[in-house]
């Protein structure tokens, strides 16, 4: 075959493809490429707040929707928290965080960003400040029945709710109810449900809680940060992830807490926290009255904050007695020693488990601690 016959049925080739609309050259029959989906309406309600006590801000939300937690919930620790919601722009939750710290008021923030969205009609938005200022919107089309509350520090908004009351239910627990943040959110997701919820169900819920400095090790905010994705029943699920979360994390983020406040000379909201800390201890041993492991975390930070120094000793020896001969419960008891100045019942303690497990650098370093004190 010569050059002019291949340059031919190559230009016969181009020509035919030239026909052929675009996309059936790629895909055609079956495999042809689903028209793309609009957004989901995040059908949902939420409570945004701010903890006067202790100036704790967070985000709670359930809905018929996957992952309603990814979307819904925004906050950052002395600066603000968001809900953006139905139609969502989720731009809102950084943009808005990023106004507030600028010093922005939230209703300031509510109006500039809704005013720079051209769906405006189809958006919902909650906004608390770190003042707890608070500021709502809701579209003219988002889905019925859709609307917003507000009240001191707070507000609740939701869409394809069941009815008006769903919102008065939120707003009535929530200021009913006392203590953490965390708590009174979840009261008014309970009470929203109780009411008739999302009109389309149930499957999934957040609870988002933010302090300075009280995530996990410190490093960051996120003083309660849990999601329920995918479940018939989220609201259960999330208080029991909370209750998880509580026995975790929480206690020691408290405590740290209580010495920041301090050294910020926020005595009120340490003297606070430290009622707080007392009760979710009291709690934790009355649920848990034999739990070794529950009653050794407790009396850990018991002695380690000088809360309770011989009710953390006696915490420790049941614990021991629960569970005999356990490397970990065996070190808390010697600092419960050590923190009552009975250094030589410290140093026997310590030195076995350094005879036991002589590569554990912790108890060299308890040992030694021990002795020095002595």
């Amino acid at each position: 075959m010569n050059r002019s016959t291949l340059w031919m049925m190559l230009l016969a080739l181009l020509s035919f493809a030239g026909r052929v609309p675009a996309q059936d050259a790629i895909l055609s029959g079956p495999e042809r490429l689903s028209p793309i989906r609009l957004p989901e309406n995040v059908g949902t309600y939420s409570i945004v707040a701010r903890d006067p006590a202790t100036g704790d801000l967070g985000v709670a939300v359930q809905s018929k929707f996957l992952g309603v937690g990814s979307v819904v919930p925004w906050a950052k620790a002395n600066v603000g928290a968001i809900a953006t919601q139905a139609r969502a722009n989720t731009t809102f939750g950084p943009e808005g965080l990023r106004m507030l710290g600028y010093g922005w008021t939230a209703q300031e923030v509510a109006d500039s960003l809704i005013l720079a969205d051209e769906e405006r009609d189809v958006r919902q938005l909650g906004i608390v400040d770190a003042m707890g200022n608070s500021a709502a919107y809701t579209g003219r089309e988002c889905l019925n029945f859709a609307g917003q509350m507000r009240g001191v520090g707070y507000t609740v908004q939701g869409n394809i709710l069941a009815g008006e009351a769903v919102l008065r239910a939120m707003a009535t627990a929530y200021e009913r109810t006392t203590g953490d943040l965390a708590d009174r959110l979840l009261a008014a997701l309970d009470a929203a449900d109780a009411a008739g919820g999302d009109s389309r169900g149930r499957q999934s819920a957040a609870l988002l809680v933010v302090r300075d400095g009280a995530g996990y090790g410190g490093f960051n905010d996120r003083f309660i940060d849990i999601r329920v994705e995918d479940n018939p029943d989220p609201l259960k699920e999330l208080r029991r992830l909370y209750g998880l979360w509580n026995e975790a994390f929480l206690l020691e983020a408290r405590m740290e807490s209580i010495s920041r406040f301090d050294a910020n000379k926020q005595y009120s909201a340490a003297q606070e926290e430290r009622r707080r800390v007392v009760e979710a201890l009291n709690s934790q041993l009355r649920d848990h009255p034999d739990d070794a492991e529950v009653l050794n975390r407790v009396a850990w930070i018991l002695a380690t904050y000088d809360l309770a120094k011989e009710r953390a000793l006696e915490l420790a020896k049941r614990a021991a007695t629960i569970a005999p001969g356990k490397s970990n419960i065996l070190d808390t008891m010697a600092e419960c020693h050590y923190r009552l100045g009975h250094f030589r019942e410290a140093i026997a303690i310590e030195s076995e488990l350094v005879a036991k497990e002589p590569g554990n650098d912790h108890y060299w370093r308890q040992l030694q601690k021990f002795k020095g004190a002595k």
